[in-house]
């Protein structure tokens, strides 16, 4: 009998131990005749800066309404040049074209498979670009202490992308609290998920604050009065709120058995076809666990035989995304190209046991 299958991930293991109080939570709320931007929000609102270092945060429906609209909140509208990466899924790049703008694709480090600010200061040089958004992505933050330099010196908004990077942190400080202002999702699948969707901003300065307040909520001013234009209906729930809010304390630890399980990869893999992650330390919480291969589809096919689920985070670089109809047809970002072809993703969560990591290390070994 072939052995059970090893998951990407697996929510049912990371809720089973909490489902009873998660179910107590969301019978309170039931009870409490709050359901949207009651006292769950501001309670967890209030918690949720208070870890990333920061004096504010809104939460929203989802991540991908929380980087919209944080650039909203920095004015950026139609014509303005947003920096992303393009190896992000297109996140950052829809939220760009939700508001107008358009999307300054820079390429990233082959180390981090994040934001290169050598190719970021010489986009700065070609024109003017309103915002950067930089993505901590895999959970390792971005060479942030570089980018922000370079937006402070050309008068650029810095908009973090911190869907996969809560947590994160260095000597500076924590994802979220680097930038003018932060997004987060809350996606069931990220470091801090949700049962549901839902999403965050978080911000130090107050005048984004009150405006992603705003927007939220259909960018009233005041009740019934839309003052503040591309607002949209984006709440948090109380039932989400209430679980965010009892899951948050458990962050660390998950993260930090993230790392373990990391850290016994990197160490434990070593096969000459493939290409171990160099991630580590408190800048990099393992949201996700990528290899690199030249030979990723055998690979892949490999590790399914012996009952190995893998994923590929991202196949299909944002600039060459048939949305946009062949409009970057001749931009090439070479590394960010390079790793769509040969990045695969292991199982990485905290509910991981050592015998499978052990598994997952041989099948790699046995390549």
């Amino acid at each position: 009998m072939p052995p059970e299958a090893i998951p990407v991930n697996s929510l049912s293991r990371h809720i089973e131990p909490l489902k009873d109080a998660l179910a107590a939570a969301a019978t309170e709320v039931v009870g409490s005749g709050y359901f949207v931007l009651g006292p769950n929000v501001r309670s967890f609102e209030s918690a949720f800066a208070n870890y990333c270092g920061v004096e504010h945060c809104i939460s929203v429906a989802n991540g991908t309404d929380a980087l919209e609209l944080s650039l909203r909140s920095l004015g950026i509208s139609t014509g303005d040049r947003v920096a992303v990466v393009a190896n992000a899924a297109m996140y950052g790049t829809s939220a760009a074209l939700a508001c107008g703008a358009e999307p300054v694709f820079i390429d990233v480090l082959a180390e981090t498979a994040t934001m290169d600010p050598a190719k970021l200061e010489a986009a700065f040089g070609l024109g003017v670009i309103k915002a950067v958004i930089v993505t901590h992505l895999y959970g390792q933050l971005a060479a942030i202490k570089s980018i922000a330099a370079l937006c402070r010196s050309h008068g650029a908004g810095l908009i973090e992308d911190c869907a996969q990077a809560h947590g994160a942190r260095n000597s500076g400080g924590l994802a979220g609290s680097f930038g003018d202002i932060a997004s987060f999702s809350f996606y069931p699948t990220k470091n801090l998920g949700a049962l549901g969707d839902g999403g965050a901003v978080v911000t130090r300065r107050e005048d984004l604050a009150e405006r992603v307040r705003m927007l939220r909520q259909y960018g009233w001013t005041q009740k019934y009065t839309n003052g503040l234009a591309g607002g949209r209906n984006s709440r948090l729930d109380e039932i989400q709120a209430s679980m965010l809010l009892l899951m948050l304390p458990h962050l660390d630890q998950w993260n930090e058995r993230r790392r373990e399980v990391a850290l016994r990869y990197s160490s434990g893999i070593k096969n000459p076809k493939i290409r171990v992650n160099q991630s580590s330390g408190a800048s990099y919480v393992a949201h996700l666990y990528v290899l690199r291969s030249e030979a990723r589809s055998a690979l892949q096919q490999h590790l399914a035989s012996l009952g190995i689920q893998t994923d590929i985070h991202y196949p299909i670089p944002d600039h060459r995304q048939p949305c946009h109809g062949g409009r970057y047809a001749d931009l090439e970002l070479p590394v960010t190209e390079l790793d769509c072809t040969e990045v695969i993703t292991l199982p990485c969560f905290p509910e991981l046991t050592d015998v499978e990591v052990d598994r997952v290390i041989e099948a790699c070994n046995s390549f």
